[in-house]
């Protein structure tokens, strides 16, 4: 999941939005002991997501910032938290670890610190390598000539900003879209890396990002995010809301998905009211699907963020109005639909209780980043 994500936020009708851009991130210095559901938290089943940050932290340049405004410090700046980890087994030390070199600061954006958490997860998928009977619909690799820039290399004042396109004479120009990619825009160029089963599978494992395929032959491949198409991600849940079809209390991945088995003539044109698309690779030897931040996801551990606020790799606090997701977090994915200073998307793993849960989820909270303390108040 990368670039434009691939989010499972099927509608972004939420009870709550985010306050209007004029508004900026605020980070309030606060107290370990003010974090709701601090001393309960088995902070152990956080270590795979600190350790697999910290182990991308030591490889990076240490004057790399984390996020867009290097609030959040360089790559160097957290070493001796990383170092300090590495020793810590049990929840006792690593709460003593984090409280030693952490500072947990409130996030806000403009006077609010209450925001909209979602959740996503690894799908699962059937496949095969070759198109034949019911494998008639493709997962394709990156095109060579689909370009995609960082804009924020260019100019400071685009840092998070990302475009996507194709170059033609000397310029560029926007790719096929969704509706023109399955229609046979990509044809005949040798791009086909799976064929799958199902049109909607296909269209929700680009909204997740990766999935696991249970191939023809017996065996298993992973696929994850290789590029987007430039085009914004547009939610097809709002389209259903706005038609009439759904609600805004009943809306959700699986409302969704019955509602686009149940009408299989209007499918393909509703899921291209979202012109987004993604292409893929196959992933070989990962402990889990890839995320932004280029480490492998730890199931209810990596949250995916706005990286123009959250800096990848950087643990938070989540507290959500759920307690059992009063939990530590590291930011290490985002998402197109994730925006905002207080956003989040919670990787709940693979399998039919991850997609159960990742797609019902939709609850308010707030978080907390932990910064090291010798970094300057942000």
């Amino acid at each position: 999941m990368r670039f434009i994500p691939l989010i499972l936020l099927l509608s972004l009708a939420a009870c709550v939005q985010t306050p209007p851009g004029t508004e900026q991130a605020r980070y309030t210095p606060t107290s370990f002991a003010a974090l709701p559901g601090w001393a309960a938290d088995d902070l152990t089943q956080a270590l795979p997501a600190l350790s697999s940050s910290c182990t991308r932290l030591r490889a990076i340049p240490p004057d790399r910032s984390l996020g867009a405004d290097g609030k959040m410090g360089r790559a160097g700046d957290w070493l001796p938290f990383c170092a300090a980890l590495s020793n810590a087994r049990s929840t006792a030390e690593l709460r003593s670890v984090i409280q030693s070199h952490l500072t947990p600061y409130a996030v806000s954006w403009g006077e609010s610190s209450i925001g909209l958490f979602t959740g996503y997860y690894e799908s699962e998928l059937r496949g095969s390598r070759t198109r034949h009977d019911a494998y008639q619909v493709p997962l394709y690799s990156r095109p060579a000539d689909l370009v995609m820039v960082d804009l924020g290399e260019f100019r400071d004042s685009l840092k998070g900003q990302r475009i996507a396109g194709r170059v033609v004479g000397g310029q560029l120009k926007p790719y096929a879209d969704r509706a023109k990619i399955v229609n046979g825009a990509l044809d005949g160029q040798n791009l086909e890396l799976i064929w799958l089963d199902n049109k909607v599978d296909a269209f929700f494992v680009q909204i997740q990002g990766s999935g696991r395929v249970k191939m023809d032959d017996g065996s298993e491949l992973r696929v994850g995010y290789a590029g987007q198409n430039g085009h914004p991600y547009t939610a097809i849940g709002r389209e259903l809301i706005a038609r009439g079809e759904l609600t805004k209390e009943n809306v959700s991945m699986q409302s969704i998905r019955a509602w686009l088995d149940a009408h299989p003539a209007q499918a393909d044109t509703l899921m291209n009211t979202n012109p987004s698309y993604v292409f893929f690779k196959l992933l070989e030897n990962e402990a889990g699907p890839l995320g932004a931040a280029n480490v492998a996801l730890t199931p209810l551990r990596s949250l995916a963020v706005d990286n123009r606020y959250i800096g990848y790799h950087v643990p938070l606090w989540l507290a959500t109005d759920q307690p059992a997701l009063q939990r530590l977090m590291v930011a290490q994915d985002t998402g197109g639909a994730i925006t905002g200073a207080v956003r989040g998307d919670v990787f709940w793993g693979h399998g039919p209780q991850a997609e159960q849960q990742a797609g019902l989820m939709k609850s308010t909270g707030r978080y907390y980043v932990l910064l090291p303390k010798s970094l300057p108040a942000p």
